[in-house]
């Protein structure tokens, strides 16, 4: 115990001596800074502070800092008026795209795609776990992600024909496509009925006639049926062939002449068989479109196989006059009636024209103009009942200029309909190079009013009628076609 007290006391007398040595040094390098009193350099620390820079202030003005931490509020506070108001928006977008959703759903369901969908069920199923009902994605976003392809086959060539409406004319306004051919049965049904005075004499003053008076009534049935075939050639070309076939019904009502009778009598004639057959080519001239006309040129021929009028022998026991005023005694006038009707016009005629058509939303304007000659004949003769033939020589009857236009309206996919009117001025008839008596030049006016059905894309139901508007035209004419492709 004795030793253990000795080295404690000695221990503790160690530690007092070596603080008191160290407080004067410390005390020195606190008062003064090191090496002033000694001139040795003081000794460098293992870790020195650096000094301020000088001009620096000692501590931060506390005006300063409160200014900072005004701005800083300020710039907070408007941070979150733009969040409030960004959050507003980001609602408005949301209901916005919820009322989206539910337009999209009751589209889905007004076309049907839902149904669609249930009946891909099985083919999505089958498709595996890659397959998706999903929309496809949009064309950009394929094309970014998806590698260069090349093309695969060609891409349909554009429709640059003109388009199709009600046709109320012959010509048809739309050509018939590359390849395709298109049989057109089709039926008309005219009816007219014309009032004829023939005076047969010459007059002392104006009150009186000395010789005859003919009136007439005449009323005049026709029924054609026509099968006409048109074959594209190429995307604007086409040829035609129309093969008809014509009834004609005439009733005359008169009073005999030479009788003195006051009763009416009817004279009627008929007549059936081939008519003209007619060859017809036409071609597109320009490419058109919305607000720009297409022009369609065409030409057509038309032969005599029809019966002509010259063919059948005219009744002059019944209603020929003999012109005894005459110095040639007991010649026939030529003003009887055929006893059989003809079925052609006995001319070969040669036609060219051109259609127009201005598509301009939501109608089609559309027009033809053509002109219609006649070539004539020699050695023409005339069949006369109980005369035997009479020789007429050259004959050729006068041309026929012809302009129509209309105006087309598509109603829906299938009905479309068409107005349009059409006029042909007809000239005078010549005989050995001279006009013929009593022809003069005929203007013939009709309304037209059609309709079209479209049963499919290659069937089509067209219903046209014309409204005669001059004397001379057919009182109604109904035509009915039914062009079919193939």
């Amino acid at each position: 115990m004795m030793r253990h007290s000795a080295w404690r006391y000695v221990w503790s007398a160690g530690c007092a001596g070596l603080v008191m040595l160290g407080l004067p040094v410390a005390a020195q390098q606190v008062g003064a800074p090191a090496g002033a009193a000694t001139g040795t350099p003081p000794p460098v620390a293992a870790n020195p502070i650096p000094a301020a820079p000088t001009g620096a202030p000692a501590a931060a003005d506390p005006t300063d800092i409160r200014k900072k931490v005004v701005e800083q509020g300020e710039r907070i506070d408007a941070m979150r008026s733009q969040i409030s108001a960004q959050m507003a928006q980001l609602d408005e977008m949301k209901r916005a795209l919820a009322q989206q959703e539910a337009d999209y759903q009751s589209l889905r369901h007004a076309v049907g795609i839902d149904v669609l969908d249930k009946q891909r069920a099985g083919s999505i199923a089958a498709g595996g776990p890659g397959a998706s009902a999903l929309p496809m994605p949009a064309a950009e976003a394929v094309a970014a992600d998806a590698p260069q392809q090349q093309p695969v086959g060609e891409a349909p060539k554009p429709d640059t024909r003109p388009p199709e409406v009600a046709p109320i004319f012959q010509q048809p306004g739309v050509l018939t496509p590359k390849g395709k051919f298109v049989i057109e049965p089709a039926y008309q049904f005219g009816y007219s009925s014309v009032d004829r005075v023939a005076l047969v004499g010459y007059t002392v003053i104006p009150a009186i006639l000395i010789g005859l008076i003919d009136a007439r009534e005449v009323k005049t049935t026709t029924q054609i049926g026509w099968l006409t075939g048109r074959y594209g050639i190429t995307d604007r070309m086409e040829v035609e062939l129309r093969v008809p076939y014509v009834w004609t019904n005439e009733d005359t009502i008169s009073r005999e002449i030479f009788t003195g009778t006051a009763a009416d009598n009817a004279f009627g004639t008929s007549g059936h068989g081939l008519g003209d057959i007619e060859a017809t080519i036409r071609y597109q001239l320009n490419v058109g479109g919305p607000d720009k006309p297409f022009y369609v040129g065409w030409f057509r021929v038309k032969s005599n196989t029809g019966k002509d009028p010259f063919q059948v022998t005219t009744d002059c026991i019944q209603r020929c006059v003999e012109n005894v005023l005459s110095e040639v005694p007991l010649s026939v006038t030529g003003t009887g009636l055929p006893l059989q009707q003809p079925t052609g016009t006995g001319f070969w005629s040669l036609q060219p024209g051109v259609t127009w058509l201005y598509p301009t939303d939501p109608i089609v304007l559309f027009g033809n103009f053509s002109y219609l000659y006649n070539i004539p004949r020699d050695n023409v003769e005339r069949h006369v009942l109980l005369g035997g033939v009479e020789q007429l020589g050259k004959v050729q009857p006068g041309g026929i200029v012809d302009l129509s236009l209309g105006m087309g309206l598509s109603l829906n996919e299938k009905a479309s309909m068409s107005i349009g009117y059409e006029q042909a001025f007809v000239g005078p008839t010549k005989q050995n190079g001279s006009r013929v008596p009593g022809s003069t030049k005929i203007v013939l006016g009709t309304l037209l009013i059609g309709g079209s059905w479209r049963f499919d894309e290659k069937r089509t139901l067209n219903f046209t009628l014309g409204v005669g508007v001059t004397r001379d035209t057919p009182d109604a004419t109904v035509t009915v076609r039914v062009p079919m492709m193939y």
